[in-house]
């Protein structure tokens, strides 16, 4: 049952450290549960990013709960001793991600019911604007961080291996970026069309 008890210690800790909102966090997840613990591949993070993005609520809790999931259903331990039960498991894996999201939720809570009372009774302070003026440009970094994180072969392929694959996952990234800068494309309309072209070009024609 550790994995349990790590999944909710994680989510804690990254609940209190994170600034910037769920993107910011994205950063902090993956380091945690790919690089550090190993908890899952590059590739089913960035299906869960994928998927926290297309579902209802704030992406950083959405990939909570779709990680604690995941990293119980992955843990060798949890599936050795639950070799037999296989219901029991995936009962596991919701208690899993009812702690991945209590875990990253519950400090935050607390932490913004006090905050929010210091800003309103300090919000002229000048202690208090310095540090406002020194958070703001590291949450861009933070955020950049999460941008950049998710730029790997495991979203875009490798070009050594599949030439064709790795030019029309940029050519893709970059329409909708330009898209969404631009010409403020719908997010909702550039997923749906995303997944067709993806469904089309992997699924139908098989590129």
């Amino acid at each position: 049952m550790s994995i349990l008890l790590k999944l909710f210690l994680v989510f804690s800790h990254i609940g209190l450290f994170n600034f910037g909102g769920g993107y910011a966090m994205l950063s902090f997840i993956q380091a945690e549960v790919v690089a550090d613990r190993q908890w899952m591949t590059e590739t089913e993070f960035t299906d869960i990013v994928a998927i926290s993005q297309m579902t209802p609520g704030p992406i950083g809790i959405n990939c909570a709960t779709y990680v604690g999931y995941t990293a119980v259903m992955n843990d060798a331990e949890m599936q050795v001793l639950l070799a037999d039960s296989p219901h029991l498991l995936q009962l596991m894996g919701i208690l899993g991600s009812a702690l991945a999201t209590f875990g990253v939720l519950w400090l935050p809570f607390m932490v913004m019911i006090l905050v929010s009372k210091l800003i309103l009774k300090y919000k002229n302070s000048i202690v208090q604007k310095c540090i406002f003026a020194t958070l703001r440009p590291a949450i861009i970094g933070l955020l950049a961080s999460a941008v950049l994180s998710l730029m790997t072969t495991a979203n875009f392929g490798d070009y050594s291996q599949s030439t064709l694959q790795f030019v029309i996952s940029v050519i893709i990234a970059l329409v909708v970026f330009v898209g969404s800068k631009k010409y403020h494309w719908n997010p909702i309309y550039s997923i749906i069309g995303c997944g067709v072209v993806g469904l089309v070009l992997y699924g139908f024609i098989g590129i």
